[in-house]
């Protein structure tokens, strides 16, 4: 069975059919609509004859075993966000299948071949991102955190995993899976607008940005919105609001792709008739190079406090999470450099700024690589992100020379 990318982009528009709405799609893990998906995958991956399983943390997994046990990985997510695209995450499954039935069609391969679809990679629900793979990575260390959030209907996240039969308690045990990994391969659409502006479909990325997620919160006095002169007030919202605006010139001196992003503020007692007593403020803050991760949050920092003193107010930070940046392997950038080329004409490498399950694969030590296929107008997350379908179909062919060079590279000794 020769390799069919049309097929690839028939299987998206029958996903998007049967697990989106208007809006978008619906996938949010942890919910039916999800297992639906989930169900529907497995349909697809059967004929291959590949092994199914899904491990403790409730990732599934499609194995073609091969001559070795050492194993070469192709990754994605079935998740999506709430009104999320057609491509997010799903792309980089269903690419794979159409990869798996190839190498399945020419028998045994030289070294095991698997398909993961990570599980949670969105945190849609619960607010926490990449669940399946920071578990098998080992690197989920904030299990007791975990255990206390709760989604938007009140529902905590170890019952919602308990009713797909996965015990939080035993998240960890994933861990297993990648013992016998050598390398990990995984698509994604670009969700930004570089490659659209550079006028090429495809690019290799080299790496995902490190993040620090805080929230400060600024304390002031809650006061009559009509009887307090405004010398007079201590205003929790003005601090949140100046370092909303001070980030942007962070980001701007400290440069080289930085990014910092306000993403929101919960104002108490949150009622025009008063002064703000206390703002919760939401920052993310992302670069390449972890020197330059750290000065950006000390200048922010350092910013609040100033703007603490002027108005008057106290102001606290707190860590959410932080990933350090990581850099994938020089080999496979090699490699999937050559594979762009072969079917694209050229090749481009960009950093990725969105967090990816590659990133806690390659930091739990296997070689790791990604590849980026053009957005339209940059857009994700959204009922309007798009793709050209011979993009898509490029990328498809493309991740499929990646697995062949990748496959070789693995069976001759390379690899983890």
């Amino acid at each position: 069975m020769p390799l069919d990318p049309s097929r690839t982009v028939a299987e998206l528009k029958e996903l998007r059919e049967l697990t989106g709405d208007a809006n978008g799609a619906q996938r949010a893990a942890w919910t039916d609509t999800w297992e639906q998906a989930r169900a529907w995958l497995r349909d697809k991956v059967a004929p291959t004859g590949a092994e199914h399983e899904i491990d403790e943390a409730g990732n599934q997994w499609f194995t073609l075993r091969g001559d070795s046990d050492r194993a070469v990985l192709i990754g994605g997510h079935m998740d999506s966000v709430p009104n999320g695209g057609w491509l997010d995450g799903c792309l980089n499954v269903l690419a794979g299948v159409e990869s798996l039935r190839r190498i399945a069609e020419e028998g045994t391969p030289p070294v095991t071949v698997r398909l993961v679809d990570w599980a949670d990679e969105e945190g849609a629900r619960f607010g926490r991102s990449l669940v399946g793979s920071s578990a098998a990575a080992g690197s989920m260390a904030d299990q007791d955190e975990l255990r206390v959030l709760k989604d938007a209907d009140g529902v905590a996240l170890p019952d919602a995993l308990a009713a797909h039969g996965i015990d939080l308690d035993r998240a960890l045990d994933a861990r297993s899976q990648l013992e016998s990994a050598a390398a990990y391969l995984e698509l994604h659409i670009e969700q930004g607008p570089v490659l659209e502006s550079l006028d090429l479909p495809l690019g290799v990325v080299l790496g995902t940005f490190g993040v620090e997620r805080h929230r400060v919160t600024w304390r002031g006095q809650a006061a009559h919105a009509g009887s307090t002169p405004m010398a007079e007030r201590r205003d929790a919202l003005a601090g949140a609001a100046k370092l909303a605006l001070e980030i942007r010139d962070i980001a701007a001196r400290v440069g080289d792709g930085a990014v910092c992003t306000s993403g929101g503020v919960i104002c108490k007692p949150g009622i025009v008739t008063s002064v703000v007593e206390t703002a919760e403020q939401l920052l993310d803050q992302r670069h390449l190079d972890a020197a330059k991760l750290a000065e950006l949050l000390a200048q922010a920092k350092e910013a609040s406090e100033r703007f603490a003193a002027e108005e008057r107010i106290g102001v606290e930070w707190e860590r959410l999470w932080s990933i350090g940046p990581i850099l994938f392997d020089e080999t496979l950038v090699g490699f999937a450099d050559e594979a762009i080329t072969e079917v694209a004409g050229a090749s481009h490498r960009l950093p990725s700024g969105p967090l990816h399950d590659a990133a806690e694969v390659s930091r739990a030590g296997v070689p790791t690589v990604m590849l980026f296929v053009q957005s339209l107008r940059g857009l994700s997350h959204t009922k309007l992100e798009d793709t050209k379908e011979e993009h898509i179909e490029l990328s498809a062919a493309a991740l499929d020379g990646l697995a062949r060079r990748t496959i070789d590279w693995v069976a001759s000794g390379g690899g983890r």
